[in-house]
């Protein structure tokens, strides 16, 4: 059984609720239609019941009937939402007037259905930019205790098993931070060693990227990397992890014994970071692309629930796999 399908198999033990606020979205419909069929969770649609079973019925799609629909305009739990709202936003001075108003937006209502036990998680992003999908999160869910920045990581899958965790490594941050400091490059990089055993499923040996391999350059971006891994070091002294190091030192044996005799790690990390965001969404589009590996995610590391950004490019595929990501997320946050 390959990482996918064991993934799904795990989700669909958990039973867990995904609220999915692009319910008007083709794509975003039928992944609930697939989600539903094969029991991966129970999925809440946001949107006017009506319009969701008209475009159902278009589509083909057999078990939207099975989702639970709540229409963001006029819903049982409006007052307790708005309550939950200018509780929450207090300092900011937040009436009611106005969280009346912003309850209107589907990706407000997902964050305070989850905030409020209503949904275990929330997937979207296939109509909305990142940053849409991440201002309520940080308004209304927050981020776990310990880490103060959210980051976006891709478990990368190739067709041959030469590298990595027998094929599978976990890049991360290709989603959500431009240019990480030392210590948000560290939360990323302890983040990234939690998602790669609690949804991969094996255990993370990190490496922190650099275009230098212990020492073999002298640069301000190579103190960035290094002071990152020193911290990551000093907080989680029984994590796998080396830095600075260049990615053929860190998933080729032969190289990662010439550059970086004696690490633990050289030449078998599972888990790659990367020290900015322009390296990384460029690394994990290139393997994509030329590596012909399968990418999915982002899985966003960091947020107190899981809420998950989508590319505005995903497929119903890549959308299925992540409902059942999401699930598994929720489980380990119990």
């Amino acid at each position: 059984m390959d990482l996918i399908e064991t993934i799904k198999e795990k989700a669909k033990q958990e039973n867990k609720i995904i609220v999915l606020p692009e319910s008007y979205e083709e794509r975003t419909l039928k992944a609930a239609d697939i989600a539903l069929k094969e029991n991966l969770a129970r999925i809440v649609l946001l949107g006017e019941e009506k319009e969701i079973m008209e475009d159902a019925s278009r589509l083909d799609l057999k078990h939207i009937s099975d989702a639970r629909i709540v229409n963001p305009l006029d819903h049982e739990k409006r007052d307790e939402y708005i309550d939950l709202m200018v509780k929450l936003r207090a300092h900011k001075g937040l009436t009611k007037e106005e969280a009346g108003e912003q309850i209107k937006d589907r990706l407000v209502l997902a964050t305070l259905m989850i905030k409020n036990g209503d949904a275990d998680g929330e997937l979207a992003g296939a109509d909305n930019a990142t940053g849409d999908v991440l201002r309520p999160a940080f308004q209304f869910v927050g981020t776990k205790p310990g880490i103060s920045v959210v980051s976006g990581a891709f478990i990368m899958i190739f067709p041959t098993g030469e590298y990595g965790e027998q094929g599978t490594l976990l890049f991360a941050d290709c989603a959500v931070n431009p240019n990480p400091d030392a210590a948000q490059l560290a939360e990323i990089a302890i983040s990234s060693a939690h998602t790669a055993k609690e949804i991969a499923g094996f255990e993370p040996r990190v490496a922190m990227l650099s275009f230098s391999t212990m020492g073999s350059a002298k640069h301000e971006l190579v103190d960035k990397v290094l002071e990152a891994t020193a911290r990551v070091k000093e907080s989680e002294p029984t994590l796998l992890i080396d830095g600075e190091m260049q990615i053929d030192a860190a998933i080729v044996e032969a190289v990662g014994k010439k550059k970086a005799p004696g690490s633990k790690i050289a030449g078998q990390a599972n888990v790659l970071v990367f020290p900015d965001l322009q390296s990384g969404n460029i690394g994990y589009k290139i393997a994509e692309r030329f590596g012909k590996a399968t990418a999915f995610g982002p899985i966003l590391q960091g947020i107190a629930a899981p809420i998950n950004d989508l590319s505005r490019g995903t497929s119903v595929d890549n959308i299925v796999n992540m409902i059942a990501v999401t699930a598994l997320q929720a489980a380990g946050i119990e």
